[in-house]
């Protein structure tokens, strides 16, 4: 698979000494969503502002397509849709002439047919003539991606696409995503939201303090990093775990109603079935029992507790 976006050795420190990108390495395949996680302040906006050619890096290089972003920064930057954090954009145009605007900004002949596709198939297509004022927060935010997406640009960057959205429109924006990488359009987004990166996802790369310290494709890092929980609900509540228990990783909640026991789901000796004999040897009667997965949130909170 060709590679879309290729980072390398990216640094950035600003005159105060602080050190925003840290040796950054990274490739992007073509037609892959790429997940970059992060918290607050971590690098996520400095790494997209640094590879669409926004913000002057210290050292390293940057290629989009094969186009150096600096020294072919129009080729570069012709490939490249963003759709930043902040709404940003003229509170009293019309949809459809602001997103024409910005598909004339890079040079591209007039389209009307090709606005009308993006509109439709964002939801705008009702709401072409009404002023961007007018617009709720999440119609808002579809207008910024179709404002993205009017050069036709082969990588599309999200920075928190979500933000301020309800579940109901979020989950509708995924569907939206879904169908760009369909089309072909590589799609790198950063959120908040873990649950986001989990259900769209490709690949996910974890950034702490301008290190990129993690990137690994999704189902990989959860079968490496994610640990199984087996939940036991108990006849009758424990005041305490038995001693008879405690080579066990156990937990005990629901004021003694219910065991947690995590375990390797990798391993093939991981402990269940004996943990239900010893349950059964020491007269504990269980009630239910079920598995659960971690979350990319677990997961995630490990990584950045480590770094």
């Amino acid at each position: 698979m060709p590679t879309a976006l290729s980072v390398r050795s990216l640094n950035k420190t600003y005159g105060n000494g602080f050190k925003a990108l840290d040796n950054i390495d990274l490739e992007v395949q073509a037609g892959e969503i790429f997940a970059l996680l992060g918290p607050n302040g971590a690098g996520k906006t400095t790494l997209i502002s640094a590879i669409c050619g926004i913000l002057k890096v210290t050292s390293g290089s940057v290629e989009a397509l094969g186009f150096d972003n600096i020294k072919q920064f129009r080729e570069a930057r012709a490939n490249i849709g963003l759709v930043p954090q902040e709404l940003t954009t003229d509170a009293f145009e019309s949809v459809w002439n602001t997103v024409s605007f910005s598909r004339g900004l890079f040079g591209k002949p007039k389209d009307p047919a090709y606005i009308e596709k993006i509109l439709k198939d964002l939801s705008l297509w009702d709401k072409k003539d009404s002023q961007i004022r007018t617009l709720s927060g999440g119609m808002k935010r579809r207008v910024m991606i179709a404002k993205a997406l009017s050069h036709e640009p082969k990588v599309l960057f999200l920075d928190e696409p979500t933000a301020g959205v309800d579940v109901e429109l979020r989950k509708s924006m995924w569907q939206q995503v879904r169908k760009l990488q369909e089309s072909g359009v590589t799609i790198i987004l950063t959120t908040h939201y873990l649950e986001e990166a989990e259900e769209m996802a490709d690949r996910i790369g974890v950034i702490q303090k301008g290190r990129l310290i993690l990137t690994e494709d999704k189902k990989t890092l959860m079968k490496k990093l994610g640990k199984k929980e087996l939940v036991v609900d108990l006849h009758e509540p424990l005041p305490a775990l038995p001693e008879a228990l405690s080579d066990f990783a156990l937990q005990l909640t629901q004021g003694g109603a219910q065991i947690i026991y995590t375990y390797d789901s990798t391993r093939e000796e991981n402990g269940v079935v004996t943990l239900l004999d010893r349950l059964r040897e020491n007269g504990i009667r269980t009630k239910d029992f079920n598995t659960r997965q971690s979350s990319l949130e677990d997961i995630f909170v490990k990584l950045v507790g480590q770094s």
